[in-house]
């Protein structure tokens, strides 16, 4: 009888070890996928707290663009007010997040596209370093996409494969969604002057 006790209480303990150990991985690993779509916002944040001094910028030089200024200023403004809380990243907020901020990064490139049109502006300073910082902004936005979709595919691995998924579904952890390319980002973009 003692032997069957035993026997009971040490299933009872890997049970519980497992169940801890795999619980307290997946939060771990859960927020990582958080820690690594706050670096997402933040580039992003980045390249909105530029915009303003870019367009302050330009606007000197090519006062007559304003079309393409308001734009910019625009779609800034739409793409900071579409923000997107870890807990509730779906596809669809994600897809809603990231059609914002394209259309800010469209906007951006037809008024870097302006410069040509303005050779005094092209050698400004100001506009080349802004410029610069924006092209560095754009790579590290791309990098901290990256780093989101590689952590969160570890993650979603994780909460997907056996025995695992049993723990995150009693526990309610889920699948997050990836950045995707934006569509027609396969073909190159038309630039016309």
């Amino acid at each position: 009888m003692k032997k069957g006790w035993i026997v009971v209480i040490a299933i009872v303990a890997v049970a519980a070890i497992w169940l801890a150990t795999g619980y307290n991985s997946l939060v771990k690993e859960e927020e990582g996928v958080k820690t690594a779509w706050s670096q997402v916002e933040n580039q992003y944040q980045r390249r909105s707290d530029l915009i303003p001094n870019l367009v302050n910028t330009v606007k000197g030089y090519a006062s007559h663009e304003s079309q393409t200024l308001e734009g910019v200023v625009a779609a800034r403004a739409r793409a900071t007010q579409t923000t997107v809380d870890a807990e509730n990243l779906t596809p669809e907020t994600l897809a809603r997040y990231q059609a914002a901020q394209g259309e800010l990064t469209t906007a951006l490139g037809r008024l870097l596209m302006i410069q040509e049109s303005y050779p005094d502006l092209k050698a400004n300073r100001n506009f080349s370093e802004l410029q610069a910082q924006l092209e560095g902004t754009e790579n590290r936005i791309a990098t901290e996409r990256r780093n989101f979709n590689n952590t969160a595919k570890a993650y979603n691995t994780r909460v997907r494969r056996f025995p695992t998924n049993l723990l995150a579904g009693m526990f309610g952890f889920r699948q997050y969604p990836y950045f995707e390319a934006a569509e027609g980002s396969d073909k190159a973009p038309v630039v016309e002057f």
